[in-house]
C-alpha cells in the first residue's frame, strides 16, 4: 500500500502552482513593427517551468516570428527542450524553433532526434556545430559523426524527406478524396559570427562557412551577440558581396549586470564594450543597471534596423520584462492591431517569418 506524502494545501488555500501563476500579470496583446523573435532555454525545475510558461505567454502576445529553445550540450536537456517546444506549439500560435547540435551525435542518434521533433510538429530548426565539452580542445574526438553544421542541415532535410515524401489535403466536399502535394519543407537557421568564430582563421573562413551552410539548405542565419552595430553591418555587407542571399538576423542580448557581462564575454570571446562595462560598474542601483542595459540594447536595435537588418532576435534568459522593455524603448511595439498599422510601417516580408523562401 502506497502513501502519498506530498503536502496538501490547507482547505480553501490556493494550490502552489496556481499561486505561482497568479503572481504574474496577464499579458497584453500588442504588435511589433518589424519581425522579432526570442531565444529561451529549458527550465531545470517545476517552478522554473511555471515561470517559463508565463514568459512564453507574454512573448507570444506580441506575435513574434518564432521562439527558439536551446538544446543542452551532450543531450542533457533534449527531453526538456522538446517539452517546451510542444508547449509553445500547444498554447500559442507562434512557430517553435528547435536547436540541434553536432557535438556527441551519431548519424543514427541525430536522425532519431530529428524525427522525434518532426513527429511533434516542429518544422523549424537552428543547426549548430556546438562547443567542445568542458576540458576538450579543438582536434579532440568530440564531434561524433557530424563534422559541421552544414552536414546537420543536410541531415535534417534528408530525415524530413524520408519521413514525408508527400502531403495529403482532404477535400471537404468529396468524402474519402484528397489532394496530393509537396509537404511543408523544414526551415533551417544557422549561426553567423560578426566578429569571427573563436576557432576561425579569419573573416574569409567565416563567410565561406556561412556559404556552405546556405548551399546545404539553410534559409536563415542568426548572429552570435555583438555590441556594436558597425560589426554586424560590416559582416552582412561582406557576406552579401560573397554571395550569401539568406537573411542574416541580428542576435541581441540585453546585459543588465556586470556579472552577466563578464560571463557572456568569457563564453563568447567578444571584446569588452567599454562604455557599457563602465556604465554598469559605476551605477550603484540595480534598477539603474537594468535601465542602462535596456537602453544600450534598444539603441543597438535602432542602429541595425536603420542599416537594413531584416528583424531582431533577442536572447531573453527566460524572462520577458527586459526584452519587451527593449522593444518598447526602441520604438518597435505598437498598441494598434497589425491590420491597423500604416502599410508603410509594415515589414516587406511576412511578419510571421524571416526565413528565406526556398
Amino acid at each position: 500500500m502506497s502513501v502519498d506524502a506530498t503536502p496538501q494545501p490547507a482547505e480553501g488555500a490556493t494550490p502552489p502552482a496556481e499561486a505561482a501563476r497568479a503572481a504574474f500579470p496577464a499579458p497584453i496583446a500588442r504588435r511589433t513593427l518589424v519581425p522579432v523573435s526570442f531565444e529561451l532555454y529549458p527550465p531545470r525545475t517545476d517552478a522554473g517551468r511555471v515561470s517559463l510558461d508565463r514568459t512564453i505567454d507574454h512573448l507570444a502576445s506580441i506575435d513574434p516570428g518564432f521562439i527558439s529553445v536551446t538544446y543542452g550540450a551532450g543531450g542533457t536537456s533534449g527531453g526538456r527542450s522538446l517539452e517546451v517546444l510542444r508547449g509553445i506549439r500547444a498554447r500559442t500560435s507562434v512557430e517553435p524553433l528547435a536547436h540541434l547540435t553536432c557535438v556527441g551525435n551519431t548519424y543514427a542518434g541525430a536522425t532519431t532526434l530529428i524525427r522525434e521533433f518532426l513527429d511533434a510538429g516542429i518544422l523549424s530548426f537552428l543547426a549548430l556545430r556546438g562547443d567542445p565539452p568542458e576540458g576538450s580542445v579543438e582536434g579532440d574526438d568530440f564531434l561524433g559523426d557530424l563534422g559541421s553544421a552544414a552536414e546537420l542541415v543536410q541531415l535534417i532535410h534528408r530525415a524530413q524527406a524520408e519521413r514525408a515524401q508527400y502531403a495529403e489535403t482532404s477535400l471537404s466536399d468529396v468524402p474519402g478524396a484528397a489532394v496530393v502535394g509537396v509537404p511543408n519543407r523544414a526551415r533551417i537557421a544557422v549561426a553567423a559570427f560578426p566578429n569571427g568564430h573563436p576557432r576561425s582563421r579569419g573573416v574569409s573562413q567565416d563567410i565561406d562557412t556561412l556559404l556552405s551552410k546556405q548551399a546545404a539548405g539553410a534559409t536563415l542565419a542568426i548572429t552570435q551577440l555583438f555590441f556594436h552595430a558597425d560589426h554586424y553591418l560590416a559582416f552582412v555587407a561582406r557576406a552579401k558581396a560573397a554571395g550569401v542571399t539568406m537573411p542574416i538576423l541580428p542576435g541581441i542580448m540585453p546585459i543588465t549586470t556586470p556579472g552577466r557581462l563578464r560571463r557572456v564575454l568569457e563564453l563568447s570571446g567578444e571584446e569588452v564594450p567599454a562604455e557599457l562595462e563602465i556604465a554598469l560598474q559605476v551605477e550603484p542601483d540595480d534598477e539603474g543597471r537594468v535601465q542602462i542595459g535596456i537602453e544600450y540594447a534598444a539603441q543597438l536595435c535602432r542602429d541595425v534596423l536603420a542599416g537594413g537588418a531584416p528583424g531582431i532576435h533577442l536572447y531573453a534568459f527566460n524572462e520577458y520584462k527586459t526584452v519587451l522593455a527593449v522593444l518598447e524603448a526602441a520604438g518597435l511595439l505598437a498598441d494598434l492591431p497589425f491590420h491597423s498599422i500604416p502599410r508603410v510601417l509594415r515589414p516587406a516580408r511576412s511578419r510571421r517569418t524571416v526565413f528565406q523562401t526556398p
